[in-house]
């Protein structure tokens, strides 16, 4: 119903930034909350950052001041600008999108993960 593609991650030195990016496609009606989650080895799954429809965002305590969420909603589009980058901020990371489908059923949908590496 709807896809949700990941790009931008890498390998980079602590202290080095990085731009994840992800677009959605399909089925969709309206994009409520786009977010990044991540995971790191041995760890759950955690939130990262959110963008709601309403321009709020908001930010894991660990990640604030930064990390940057932005959208651009005609390209239904997320941008993760991840900045002073920390080797704790090695994980996959993960777009996540609660979308209003065509069918007016609200779902959450998920990316299939974009690994950060950061070297210490």
């Amino acid at each position: 119903q709807v896809q949700l593609v990941e790009s931008g991650g890498g390998f980079v030195q602590a202290g080095g930034s990085l731009r994840l990016s992800c677009v959605a496609s399909g089925s969709i009606f309206d994009i409520n909350v786009m977010a990044w989650y991540r995971r790191a080895p041995g760890q759950q799954r955690e939130s990262v950052a959110r963008s709601y429809n309403d321009g709020t965002t908001n930010y894991a305590d660990s990640v604030k001041g930064r990390f940057t969420i932005s959208r651009d909603n005609a390209k239904n589009a997320v941008y993760l600008q991840m900045n002073s980058l920390k080797a704790e901020g090695t994980a996959v990371y993960y777009c996540n999108a609660v979308v209003t489908t065509t069918s007016k059923y609200v779902q959450s949908f998920w990316g299939q993960g974009t690994q950060v590496t950061v070297s210490s």
